[in-house]
C-alpha cells in the first residue's frame, strides 16, 4: 500500500496545500486517492466536474490536472475561509479563475440548482451523513457513462468488520451495499487512501 500511495509523486504545490490542510486539522485525499481521481477525470475526458467538499483544494488540484484544458470544476463547501485558500492555490497552480466555480453553501442546498445530466464526474468528500443524498443527486447530475467517486468508503478499515456498529461505519456500509446492488451503477471499491468507491452511471 505504501508503494502505491507514493507511486505518483506530489509536486511542491500539492505538498504545500496538504501541509496547510494539516495545519488547520483538515483531512485530505491521500496521494494515491488523488492520483486515482486524476485518472478517472482523464479517462472520462472530463469537462464538467462537481466536487462536494472543497477543503484546502488538494483533491480539486488532482481533479483539475486530469480534466480537459477547457474543463470547469464546480466545488462546494460550507467553509468560505478554506475556499479562499483553495482559490489561491488553484491560481498559483496555473489554473485561471475561469476553470473553477467555487460555491459556498451546504451541498444539499446547492446541488438542486445544478443542471441535470451534464456532468462527467462527481466526487463526494463531505459529511458522511449526507453521502446517500449526494449519491442520489449525483445520479441526476451525471451524464450516462459519468463517474461517481466517494471518499472514505472503507470507513477507516471498519467496513468489513461486522462488529463495527458505529453510525459512520453503518452509514457507509449501507451506501456501499446499495450502490453495489443498484442496476443504475457499475461500481468498484478501490483500495486507495481511505477507500474510493467509484461507480459509472449506466446508460438507460
Amino acid at each position: 500500500m505504501q508503494f502505491s500511495e507514493g507511486y505518483v509523486a506530489e509536486d511542491m504545490i500539492l505538498q504545500t496545500a496538504r501541509g496547510l490542510a494539516h495545519e488547520v486539522g483538515l483531512g485530505t485525499v491521500t496521494p494515491g486517492a488523488g492520483a486515482a481521481l486524476r485518472l478517472l477525470a482523464a479517462a472520462g475526458n472530463a469537462k464538467a466536474v462537481v466536487e462536494i467538499g472543497t477543503g484546502i483544494g488538494v483533491s480539486g488540484l488532482w481533479l483539475l490536472r486530469g480534466m480537459r484544458r477547457d474543463g470547469v470544476l464546480t466545488t462546494i463547501d460550507v467553509e468560505s475561509e478554506y475556499q479562499r485558500i483553495a482559490r489561491r492555490i488553484f491560481v498559483e497552480s496555473g489554473f485561471p479563475s475561469g476553470r473553477t466555480r467555487i460555491i459556498t453553501g451546504r451541498a444539499l442546498d446547492v446541488l438542486p440548482r445544478l443542471a441535470d445530466g451534464v456532468y462527467d464526474l462527481v466526487f463526494v468528500d463531505a459529511d458522511v451523513a449526507e453521502y446517500a443524498a449526494c449519491t442520489v443527486a449525483a445520479l441526476r447530475l451525471l451524464r450516462p457513462g459519468g463517474v461517481l467517486a466517494i471518499n472514505n468508503a472503507l470507513a477507516g478499515g471498519r467496513i468489513g468488520d461486522p462488529a463495527a456498529r458505529d453510525l459512520v461505519t453503518i452509514t457507509i456500509r449501507e451506501l456501499v451495499k446499495a450502490i453495489r446492488e443498484s442496476e443504475e451503477w457499475v461500481p468498484a471499491l478501490l483500495p486507495v487512501g481511505a477507500g474510493l468507491l467509484s461507480a459509472v452511471k449506466r446508460a438507460s
